[in-house]
């Protein structure tokens, strides 16, 4: 007796939002119940025949197994992620952002009802986590977890960014974080997060490199201490690709290296490993699946470090800030946890800076004062929650 479909709900209708709507509907075992955006048309367009502007709405009315957040909302994206839980759905993250703003807090909860709360499998911090989790069944310790950035500009803005958003299908706020690395430093975050890694000492560094086996010899790893690293190569080919840089566990005999070296590995004492391309929505279906079995690709911990906003121009006071990841204002970098700095997944809402920030500044709680709102309030709720964890 065959099991019937999965029923999957879906929020956004963007440019991921519409291949993973495609992508479900040619997998067999799982169907899509229905599709929301805050633009109705961009719904409809996709052929899934329940369409809607209203999510929350979805979730309480129309109950589905599993439910994928694609939107570039964060404070939006945490309420119907809640929604979700609280309908008893699983939930797929397509969102990087949310993931890392209050992927805690929505763990949290999830726990509580026997839920999965997932990253995507196709995002480049999903493939890691597949990678790393292949890693350790192979005997193999991570030393590095490595994206490659194609091209970096932190002084993009939506306006510069525009022709190549277009010419992309994007919008020029998600095309400018892609351009400005705060995309790139909110993936490996979450992927850090989740394993408990650190970048290195003062930030990821991001050597420039023609090719990934460049990775064995562009960082010193033996700085690195016990604790695993995320980095990045900037304009190494395969463009696509992520990487990792492995050595093999203590206890294994050292006759390992015989094998890896046989394998076309390499000499050692650091390894490669590295995969080509992610597929991004492709991939989706495989998250999905995961999570409907209990078994999620990459789930949120207690974090170990954050990406925090940093003045693109000198600011002056009465600032303007709004939607700050993408904008014109700021750009994100990944550190350790620091309690001043302010996490740019915080300023999606208007935000008026108090004082003036000269370029590359970090901004700090002090510059500012965060908007009461939904956001706010969830993010001081996972706080709390984060406390008490960590005792």
């Amino acid at each position: 007796m065959s099991l019937p479909p999965l029923r999957i709900g879906l929020a956004g209708a963007g440019a991921m939002g519409r291949g993973i709507a495609f992508q479900i509907a040619a997998t067999p075992g799982m169907e899509i119940a229905w599709i929301t955006d805050l633009n109705l048309e961009a719904a409809v367009k996709t052929g899934v025949a329940v369409t809607s502007t209203d999510t929350l709405k979805m979730l309480e009315e129309h109950p589905v197994d599993v439910f994928v957040e694609a939107t570039n909302s964060i404070g939006d994206a945490a309420e119907y992620c809640l929604k979700a839980i609280e309908n008893h759905a699983h939930v797929v993250l397509m969102n990087a952002e949310v993931d890392l703003a209050l992927g805690p807090l929505l763990q949290h909860e999830a726990q509580q009802r026997g839920l999965v709360v997932t990253s995507d499998a196709g995002d480049q911090h999903g493939v890691l986590a597949t990678m790393i989790q292949e890693a350790h069944i192979m005997g193999l310790d991570i030393v590095q977890a490595g994206n490659i950035k194609g091209f970096l500009d932190r002084s993009a803005t939506p306006e510069s960014i525009k022709p190549e958003a277009d010419k992309r299908k994007l919008s020029a706020t998600q095309c400018c974080a892609y351009t400005d690395g705060t995309k790139l430093h909110i993936e490996m975050a979450v992927l850090a997060n989740a394993f408990g890694y650190l970048p290195p000492e003062g930030g990821m560094t991001g050597p420039r490199a023609s090719q990934v086996q460049e990775a064995l010899s562009a960082f010193d790893f033996d700085s690195y201490g016990e604790t695993p690293r995320i980095d990045y190569l900037l304009g190494a080919e395969p463009g696509g690709g992520v990487y990792l840089i492995v050595k093999p566990k203590e206890d294994l005999p050292e006759e390992q290296a015989f094998y890896l070296s046989y394998y076309k590995l390499g000499e050692g004492p650091y390894y490669l490993l590295y995969r080509p391309y992610h597929l991004c929505h492709l991939e989706t279906p495989k998250a999905i699946l995961g999570a409907a079995a209990g078994q999620p690709i990459l789930s949120p911990s207690i974090p170990t470090c954050e990406v925090y906003a940093y003045a693109k121009s000198d600011l002056p006071v009465s600032t303007t800030i709004r939607h700050a990841i993408g904008s014109a204002e700021v750009y994100g970098l990944v550190e350790p946890l620091d309690p001043n700095k302010v996490p740019i997944s915080l300023l999606e809402n208007e935000t008026i800076l108090k004082t003036a920030l000269q370029k590359d500044q970090a901004i700090t709680f002090s510059d500012l004062e965060l908007p009461a709102c939904p956001l706010t309030d969830l993010w001081q709720k996972q706080q709390a929650l984060l406390a008490s964890a960590r005792g």
